[in-house]
């Protein structure tokens, strides 16, 4: 495989994980969103396995395999489970309406562009293409974050954005120390379980994981 070749591929891995942080802030259904993340998830570590063969960095192949056994299969493995057992089956609301989040998504996309230019002239490394999409897969998952209601979806949102930070310093820099990686690794897997056993205490306190329920819980409070 050639390094053009390899480019090439990691810019349609890079366009379809725009894509999945799209479909995150649009999609309704919980199983959907779990999906989405894990495609999200699967995109990225190509990306990663395809980087570490341009930079000859072999520490990403391992970061390869790591996104793909906890992004892909673990991490929403957990979240089936809790939506599960908190019996989570309504769609999901959010603040803002569907197409007012879109136009705000794709301006931040604009500005997420706007922004990388000068670093993008700059820089010598082949993905330097994909650092605003790097950058505005990070902002579209503060977005969902921002504009989603239910606790368990800003979470999602959370994990979206570490993505888009993980995928900046990959394209940024090919990649993290290895320990460092492993670090942020272990540091997400314990707080999907902090946060799993965060949301049954708040379900049975207040029956509902609606953040804006608990906001009016508090103000009566």
């Amino acid at each position: 495989m050639s390094i053009n070749l390899a480019a090439q591929i990691n810019s349609i891995m890079a366009a379809l994980i725009l894509l999945t942080a799209f479909g995150l802030l649009v999609q309704r259904r919980m199983y959907g969103l779990l999906h989405l993340f894990a495609w999200q998830g699967l995109f990225l570590s190509i990306s990663t396995a395809v980087v570490g063969f341009v930079a000859g960095a072999h520490h990403l192949y391992i970061s390869s395999v790591l996104t793909l056994a906890l992004k892909v299969i673990l991490l929403p493995y957990i979240l089936h489970l809790l939506i599960q057992r908190l019996q989570i089956h309504k769609e999901i609301e959010s603040i803002v309406n569907v197409p007012t989040t879109m136009l705000i998504g794709i301006a931040l996309v604009i500005f997420s562009y706007h922004l990388t230019s000068p670093i993008r002239e700059l820089s010598t490394l082949v993905t330097r293409s994909t650092i605003a999409v790097a950058l505005a897969t990070v902002m579209l998952g503060l977005l969902m974050m921002i504009t989603r209601k239910h606790a368990v979806t800003q979470i999602i949102g959370f994990l979206a954005m570490e993505n888009g930070l993980f995928f900046a310093a990959t394209s940024a820099t090919y990649g993290m120390p290895l320990v460092v990686e492993l670090g942020v690794a272990l540091d997400i897997l314990i707080a999907a379980f902090i946060f799993g056993i965060f949301f049954f205490q708040i379900r049975t306190t207040f029956d509902s994981l609606d953040v804006e329920q608990m906001a009016r819980l508090k103000e009566e409070d």
